[in-house]
């Protein structure tokens, strides 16, 4: 990754781009090496370039990183415009005119989307919970807590930790039950409580979910990083390209 040296703005910048996800892996697109390089000019212009596993990866989750690298950037300070640059992808020139645009999934992709990803976003968000669960009741259930007591539990008796507030996050996004005194184990389609007859299957569902998405990550990660060799994830490359004086 090619990161701005020393500007303040730069810095500020990868900061927010560490807040967008990968809407599949449920990781942040910093830490999965997706961002090729993170600049801002003097005049507060900010350049983003991302890159991803394949050429052929799905256009609609590489549209949804897009955007939200967009909208993340254009909110910090000092930034007074900025373009996001999709690399080395089938649909780039689509993705990357339509969120220079603002037009939209389905402008963007006139003839051929139906729809916009708010749906695909939640259906994904779903699963975050669900994989999210699953790491925060593994260390529960080993600690000696039978499954059933687990459906008594709130949100606000679980030890905190950085895995809860991610959970708390996913569900909220969701506008699902997320304080301290909701339940831990929920249905993240409906918000309702998981009844003691249902634990044992929402947990064996949670833990494949984790393990699916682990799998994902640790695949695309494989991809990435064979796609361009020269550029290992999460090992920014540090530059001067618009350096502030």
């Amino acid at each position: 990754m090619t990161v701005t040296a020393g500007t303040t703005a730069a810095s500020a910048a990868l900061a927010a781009l560490a807040a967008v996800r990968d809407p599949e892996l449920d990781e942040p697109i910093t830490t999965l090496g997706f961002v090729a390089s993170c600049a801002v000019s003097c005049e507060g212009q900010a350049v983003i370039r991302l890159r991803l596993p394949t050429y052929f990866c799905a256009p609609n989750f590489a549209f949804l990183m897009v955007a939200d690298a967009y909208d993340a950037v254009i909110g910090v300070p000092g930034v007074t415009a900025a373009e996001v640059i999709l690399e080395d992808h089938f649909a780039a020139d689509q993705i990357n005119q339509g969120v220079a645009a603002q037009a939209g999934f389905v402008k963007s992709f006139d003839g051929e989307a139906v729809a916009e990803l708010g749906d695909l976003r939640a259906q994904f968000l779903r699963k975050a919970v669900m994989a999210g669960t699953d790491v925060v009741c593994r260390p529960l259930l080993k600690a000696g807590v039978t499954p059933a007591e687990l459906t008594v539990l709130t949100l606000g008796v679980v030890p905190p930790t950085g895995q809860l507030q991610s959970l708390k996050r996913r569900r909220a996004a969701l506008a699902l039950p997320a304080d301290d005194d909701s339940p831990l184990l929920i249905d993240p389609a409906t918000g309702k409580a998981v009844t003691a007859e249902a634990v044992p299957l929402h947990l064996r569902k949670a833990r494949v979910t984790r393990a699916g998405i682990e799998a994902n990550t640790s695949i695309c990660s494989g991809m990435l990083s064979h796609r361009y060799p020269g550029a290992p994830p999460g090992q920014p490359r540090r530059s001067a390209i618009g350096r502030n004086k």
